[in-house]
């Protein structure tokens, strides 16, 4: 399953990287005598409703979703892990108020949170990384809380201390390498979610905004000719569920690897 996940991501992350060298046209050109062709020789993917070519798109649009999912996770890991470690280590009111605050983030349903920030705010590439990103760091604060409760009481904890350590030096040269196993799955796991909150606002038209392409927004255009040019939604459809699988495989074998508990 490593193998796979792990094949699946790096595949498409390179052709995402290589969409420059790789895409066979501009992904933005206009050709009102190539509309709505069907895959072929000049045209491997087809073309869409304004003539640009879908493999173009696609693997620019990839650059896009991916940069999203990296983007938005590394804000939510960041902001979960100097969270997590407070409340972990320091305990008391500290601890208290951000599980607090953690349970009431928790209380509001992610995807519907999202759209009720980003209805108010302009669609943007950034806007979008940073509400993801701002909206999905409570699970890692959690666990790295969880992590960092059950090493603060560890000997080389205490040994750290005692040689006199202070807190920043405890928590990020001790605890905080000991504690990054389950972030590193969730981090996995976050890109995938991440991509398919992006192409799900880019569907609705809340995301990225044309003519810059998103997986989600090449499936929009693709849904009100589905008759009659099925590639166009076929083909984004599968870029996201294939690229989604592959970092749900690599995090469900990461989690394996690093837990003895779920081997064999």
């Amino acid at each position: 399953m490593l193998a796979v996940g792990g094949g699946i991501v790096l595949v498409m992350s390179l052709a995402a990287l290589c969409a420059p060298w790789l895409a066979p046209a501009d992904p933005t050109a206009l050709n009102v005598d190539a509309i709505l062709q069907a895959p072929g020789a000049l045209h491997p993917l087809g073309t869409d409703a304004l003539g640009r070519d879908v493999l173009s798109r696609l693997l620019w649009g990839g650059r896009v979703s991916l940069w999203v999912g990296f983007v938005a996770v590394g804000l939510s890991v960041a902001i979960g892990l100097a969270l997590g470690l407070a409340a972990g280590y320091f305990g008391g009111l500290v601890d208290e108020a951000i599980m607090r605050g953690v349970d009431v983030m928790l209380c509001f349903p992610s995807f519907f949170l999202i759209l009720a920030v980003i209805a108010f705010l302009e669609p943007s590439l950034t806007n979008i990384m940073v509400v993801i990103g701002l909206t999905s760091w409570m699970g890692v604060a959690r666990l790295v809380r969880a992590e960092t409760l059950a090493l603060r009481g560890r000997d080389f904890v205490l040994a750290a201390r005692v040689a006199g350590a202070g807190p920043l030096r405890i928590l990020f040269l001790h605890i905080l390498p000991n504690a990054l196993a389950p972030v590193l799955v969730s981090a996995t796991l976050g890109v995938a979610g991440a991509i398919l909150v992006e192409s799900s606002l880019s569907f609705l038209g809340l995301g990225v905004q044309p003519p810059m392409p998103s997986w989600g927004n090449v499936l929009m255009e693709g849904k009100d000719v589905l008759t009659v040019a099925p590639w166009l939604s076929f083909f984004p459809g599968l870029a996201i569920l294939v690229t989604v699988l592959g970092y749900n495989l690599l995090g469900e074998a990461l989690r394996d690897l690093f837990d003895p508990r779920l081997r064999g």
